[in-house]
């Protein structure tokens, strides 16, 4: 299988690390410091079309692949910008897809230009503090009442709610008890994140903070049918379409952090002297990094063979998850690595690789933990029993 880029994906990756050039470390120490959303830097990538990068081309998207759309989210962290700048446009990457798959010609003209320019910011609403990985658990109802729905509940983990005007909600259409299986009686809903009915409180976590994650809440939220996507209580069946683009995706970026977090520590290992030599000479230093640069390189390969698949139109869960798997791996070890490389200063805000290591944590935790992934694997791939 060939793996190398063609020129017009090296364009890609090319003109995304212009634009990032914009766009150094101060400038994500200082969103780090102060919480401010990346206003500028989306507003870059709006601008030059690239928010549509994987959307289809009559309703104003570039219509490539998960490849193209993986190679620029890795050269975004890979700048320096970590998840910080991934997960500021992270959802219009994916999230949009259950609507290109499942929308009307209608929604599909009515909900995506507005996305792709930049003027509609969306969120996702699907974990929630009572269900957690099992999706098929969901508690926020949705109840018909005659042209529209009204949704009660509360979601978790919510990305982005303090901005965004548009949300991606799954709910709860019949009880399940009552579905005919748990994975039925869940729907999809693309409408208005309308603040007069849902509120958003931050949660306060370990990293990424110029990106905002959020406890969300919904008060009898009127929904239009016609903001309902595909049929009544197949949503849980539609959100698996993003699922392993997804997880290429955060594969991609892990590996672009743990990249940036080694350019770090190489440069500081060839600076710092100590006992009259540079650090970077002693194999205690050189063995770690040349180690976490073979597995994020191993890492990368399943990134691209996962994307290849899915391209093509072929089955990838396996790779996809083993690429999502690696990744985080590999980018938390080479950022832990960078940190214990710089010493006490690798400790301090000014070296940048504490902020790396705090943000590695992500990819590890979410979309879908480790373990999760390996019982993925153990099952569809080893044929394993279920083990949950």
């Amino acid at each position: 299988m060939d793996l190398s880029f063609t020129d017009d994906q090296l364009a890609v990756r090319d003109t995304i690390a212009k634009i990032c050039e914009k766009y150094d470390d101060e400038y994500w120490l200082s969103r780090d410091r102060d919480g401010e959303f990346p206003e500028d830097f989306v507003k870059d990538l709006a601008d030059g079309g690239w928010l549509g990068i994987a959307m289809p081309t009559e309703y104003g998207g570039s219509g490539l692949g998960i490849t193209e759309a993986a190679l620029m989210m890795q050269t975004i962290a890979q700048s320096g910008a970590g998840f910080s700048g991934c997960s500021s446009m992270h959802i219009n990457i994916f999230g949009p897809h259950p609507i290109v798959v499942h929308g009307t010609d209608e929604q599909k003209q009515r909900m995506l230009p507005p996305l792709i320019k930049g003027e509609d910011r969306t969120c996702f609403g699907v974990t929630e503090p009572n269900a957690g990985l099992d999706t098929t658990r969901i508690e926020t109802k949705a109840e018909l009442q005659g042209d529209h729905y009204i949704v009660n509940g509360r979601k978790m983990w919510t990305s982005t709610a303090q901005t965004a005007t548009k949300i991606m909600l799954l709910a709860r259409t019949t009880p399940r008890d009552e579905a005919a299986k748990p994975t039925e009686g869940i729907t999809l809903f693309y409408t208005d994140f309308d603040r007069d009915y849902c509120e958003a409180r931050v949660i306060e976590k370990m990293g990424r903070k110029a990106v905002d994650s959020n406890a969300t809440f919904y008060d009898n939220l009127p929904v239009p049918v016609e903001n309902r996507i595909g049929e009544e209580g197949r949503g849980f069946y539609y959100i698996l379409d993003g699922i392993n683009p997804e997880r290429i995706l955060v594969a991609a970026e892990a590996v672009g952090l743990g990249r940036a977090a080694l350019r770090k520590a190489v440069a500081y290992a060839g600076e710092r002297v100590v006992f009259d030599r540079p650090i970077g000479k002693n194999q205690a230093i050189q063995h770690p990094l040349a180690d976490a640069w073979a597995h994020l390189e191993a890492a990368d390969a399943m990134v691209w063979r996962a994307a290849s698949l899915y391209d093509a139109g072929q089955p990838c869960g396996a790779e996809a998850n083993a690429a999502k798997y690696l990744a985080a791996e590999a980018g938390y070890t080479a950022c832990e690595r960078a940190v214990m490389t710089h010493g006490g200063m690798g400790y301090a805000k000014e070296f940048h690789v504490e902020r790396y290591l705090r943000e590695s944590f992500i990819a590890r935790i979410a979309p879908v933990s480790r373990e999760m992934i390996l019982n993925y694997i153990s099952q569809h791939v080893l044929e394993l029993p279920r083990s949950y």
